[in-house]
């Protein structure tokens, strides 16, 4: 989708958008602005049962000159918050996108309530709900193929291009997660995970790539018995923004990159393991953020590390009462191999730690079920060693729009997962088993290192359309991460 600015209407546009908080003075300005009739407009209201609630819209056709011009009255909501205008474009597209209509033109002058901000802020709904996945459809139909390719900002406030290239990184960053995550399972794996990175080092992103004889080497006995099921070998992907001073302190972001989780020998069932293909959401989250912060020159120092694995079940696999020992040197038994993705995260901390002088690590995991049964698909679980840490988390999620909720730890819950023959077991039971996998997770953090663990389990994949996505990869996580770094981390 293509965002374009201009001072005026083309003459050749065929659909348009004016925007409006509702009120009784809308419509007199509404009529004046298209030069149609006050009646032509209540109509269309009473028909749509409009009230300029935020993404609602009314339709009309108006009489321009020799031609008629379609016109969607769209709600910007009463307060006419960023939130509210980013709905308004999403409204838009959703509704426009397979219409028939290539052109949509928006304009700013029935109302007194936008920014340079808000007008970015519905250019960017607009963009991010009109991704799709259409590689490998081949039977779309004139009907259900996407036609809307443009969005023109019309009359727009000073200032709303300058704030809408601040979000297009963003826009960027959120549309490869969404791509990464969407793949299947026979196209990305952990070696084709690691080549669509690539392009990255040409936005002046570092890569290091370390194969599974050096992770063997490096003594990452959890991660590897993860992947020793399957015929596609690990991988462990490393990714260095430098944007900020020399030798400031860099933040670290660790992504859970399971390309399928079959569950491995304690296989899941049948129905609806197809979905298992987004079990690299965190990891797919990580090197989403770390685009959009290539892209606009974050000055800020970050790390992104993904550990790529497939957990796979063959006569290779891990078994369940198997035990062992990560880079860290403490042992693991092996319980269930379906609880696999705090293995890879261990072992991925743990380097990361060893090579870098963190002191602030974010690590991000469709982990568990059971923060769904906890939060639904509403919410991300965040677990978190440090309140100030955890505060500025949940700011982030407030102004970007991927929410957060707090969870609790504690050591009661540790004490369910230590092991009568190893260090620790590698599940809790049923009870609290979301927070019993951030225990886990916790014990391979360093001391004096703030940290907190995202379960996104919930949030990266959806079965109905949302405000800013269909069906299917939301791309959750970039731009909570993206916000959090500039909030915190740049000058």
């Amino acid at each position: 989708m293509h965002v374009r600015f201009a001072s005026a209407r083309p003459s050749t546009a065929t659909a348009a958008a004016l925007l409006t908080s509702g009120g009784t003075e809308a419509p007199d300005r509404l009529a004046t602005l298209l030069s149609v009739p006050r009646a032509l407009i209540d109509r269309a209201f009473l028909a749509a049962r409009f009230e300029g609630e935020a993404g609602s819209i009314a339709e009309l056709l108006a009489p321009q000159g020799d031609s008629v011009l379609r016109v969607l009255v769209v709600g910007t909501g009463k307060n006419g918050n960023v939130e509210d205008f980013e709905k308004a474009g999403a409204a838009l597209v959703a509704k426009l996108l397979t219409s028939g209509e290539s052109v949509l033109t928006v304009e700013f002058g029935a109302t007194d309530s936008a920014s340079a901000e808000t007008a970015a802020r519905l250019a960017f709904g607009a963009v991010l709900r009109s991704w799709r996945q259409d590689t490998y459809r081949t039977k779309l139909t004139a009907k259900t193929r996407p036609s809307l390719t443009d969005i023109i900002l019309v009359d727009a406030p000073e200032g709303s291009e300058d704030a809408w290239q601040r979000l297009v990184p963003v826009a960027e960053g959120v549309a490869f997660t969404r791509e990464l995550v969407t793949e299947p399972a026979n196209i990305l794996y952990p070696e084709s995970f690691v080549e669509r990175c690539r392009p990255l080092a040409e936005l002046g992103v570092e890569i290091q790539v370390l194969d599974e004889a050096a992770m063997t080497a490096a003594g990452m006995g959890a991660l590897l018995g993860v992947s020793q099921g399957s015929a596609r070998p690990p991988r462990l992907l490393v990714l260095r923004w430098n944007g900020g001073p020399e030798g400031a302190d860099p933040v670290a972001l660790v992504g859970k990159g399971v390309t399928f989780d079959s569950g491995g020998i304690s296989i899941k069932p049948a129905g609806g393991m197809e979905d298992m293909k987004w079990d690299m959401g965190g990891a797919a989250a990580v090197v989403g953020t770390m685009k959009a912060l290539a892209t606009r020159k974050a000055k800020a120092n970050v790390i992104g590390v993904c550990g790529l694995v497939e957990n796979m079940p063959s006569g290779t696999a891990q078994r369940p009462g198997d035990v062992v020992t990560t880079m860290s040197g403490q042992t693991v038994e092996v319980i269930n191999t379906d609880a696999e993705g705090r293995l890879v995260l261990c072992d991925a901390l743990t380097w990361l730690q060893r090579n870098y002088k963190v002191k602030t690590i974010i690590d991000l995991a469709t982990l568990t079920g059971a923060i769904i049964i906890s939060l639904g698909h509403e919410y991300a679980g965040m677990f978190a060693n440090d309140d100030g840490l955890a505060d500025q988390l949940l700011a982030a999620a407030k102004t970007s729009g991927d929410p957060l909720w707090r969870m609790p730890m504690g050591k009661a819950f540790d004490k369910m997962i230590d092991s009568p023959i190893a260090d620790m077991k590698n599940v809790g039971g049923r009870e609290g088993g979301s927070i019993t996998a951030a225990q886990f997770i916790a014990r391979f953090i360093d001391d004096g290192v703030r940290w907190a663990h995202l379960d996104i389990a919930g949030t990266v994949w959806t079965s109905k359309a949302g405000t800013l996505w269909d069906k299917g990869a939301t791309g959750y996580g970039v731009r909570l991460l993206d916000r959090f770094v500039a909030d915190n981390f740049e000058g």
